[in-house]
């Protein structure tokens, strides 16, 4: 498959449609590790910003706060709604299971029901147990999709570090009925998963890519800095328009307010929300820096102490 596709239409407002028919905003701003008492802050910051997709997790510690910073910007700008905004967290390695999955996403909701009453989106995390657990898991999250269940209602349900045998096994349970939406992996140009791109694509769900700017760890590659300086275009914004070229849904994480705001502004403003063939901008890049960021073959995993969890097999450490 190609991936030097110089450039795409999207704006800051733009979203890509779910196999489930709802609609998730392209650009995402992720709490992972941001410090307890900071996240309420942060998601604040970056609705103000203009993002309509926070991402979460359980094991991220930040699920309240993210929710309350929610509300707080629901209050505080009236005419923005609930359904406006996206909400996705993940359950935790240790959850899985049927039952243990359900107890789980009860604790979920005793925290963040009181402030945006719904979820939007819940993923396995990783698929770092049995073939057993995660079916199970998986089976509970089916259920919550139900709007009558009685913990709270969740939209759409799907995975995070799923390797394709995974979700064969999924596809392959007898009580499958939902499509995982998307999968939420580590995707950069030092690590463009063409494999897992073309079954994500065959199958219908979308690739959310996390660590787009590697955690820091390539930012002073001296690729990167010599792409940067030939081009004049700014390295963070190489690699997150890099992942938007892709076609993937890119989760930014930042501590820094000024930040959350150059990240974003990476995509274009919208020309004019009356008219759909006038709301469209481009995000390009130079095809000679596609061409350098052009690594088909890298498998550098630069999260998870290096080893790549979509090859899990169970028993693994």
């Amino acid at each position: 498959m190609s991936i030097l596709t110089s450039s795409i239409e999207l704006t800051k407002k733009s979203t890509y449609k779910l196999n489930n028919g709802l609609h998730i905003p392209v650009a995402g701003y992720g709490a992972y590790l941001v410090p307890k008492g900071k996240a309420r802050e942060l998601t604040y910051a970056a609705l103000v910003a203009g993002y309509r997709h926070i991402d979460s997790a359980v094991y991220y510690g930040s699920q309240e706060e993210c929710a309350e910073g929610i509300e707080n910007f629901i209050k505080d700008h009236p005419h923005v709604k609930r359904e406006d905004i996206w909400f996705t967290t993940k359950i935790t390695n240790p959850a899985h299971g049927y039952e243990n999955t359900l107890k789980e996403v009860k604790e979920i909701a005793s925290l963040v029901k009181k402030h945006i009453q719904y979820i939007d989106l819940i993923l396995i995390h990783s698929p770092k147990s049995t073939k057993d657990k995660r079916i199970g898991s998986w089976k509970a999250l089916q259920e919550l999709t139900n709007p009558t269940n009685d913990i709270i209602h969740v939209k759409s349900i799907g995975v995070s570090n799923f390797g394709i045998a995974h979700l064969e096994e999924l596809f392959a349970w007898e009580g499958f009925k939902i499509k995982p939406v998307v999968n939420q992996v580590e995707l950069h140009p030092w690590l463009p998963r063409l494999d897992l791109r073309e079954y994500s694509i065959k199958h219908d769900i979308l690739l959310e890519a996390y660590s787009p700017l590697t955690q820091g760890y390539k930012l002073n590659d001296p690729e990167l800095l010599a792409l940067e300086k030939e081009s004049g275009i700014p390295k963070i914004e190489i690699l997150l328009k890099w992942s938007y070229l892709q076609g993937f849904i890119v989760l930014a994480k930042t501590e820094k307010i000024e930040r959350i705001k150059q990240n974003f502004d990476v995509l274009p403003d919208a020309k004019d929300d009356s008219e759909e063939s006038a709301n469209l901008g481009v995000v390009k890049l130079p095809l000679d820096v596609l061409q350098a960021l052009n690594k088909p073959t890298s498998k550098e995993v630069l999260t998870w102490g290096g080893v790549d969890p979509t090859l899990y097999k169970d028993g693994d450490a």
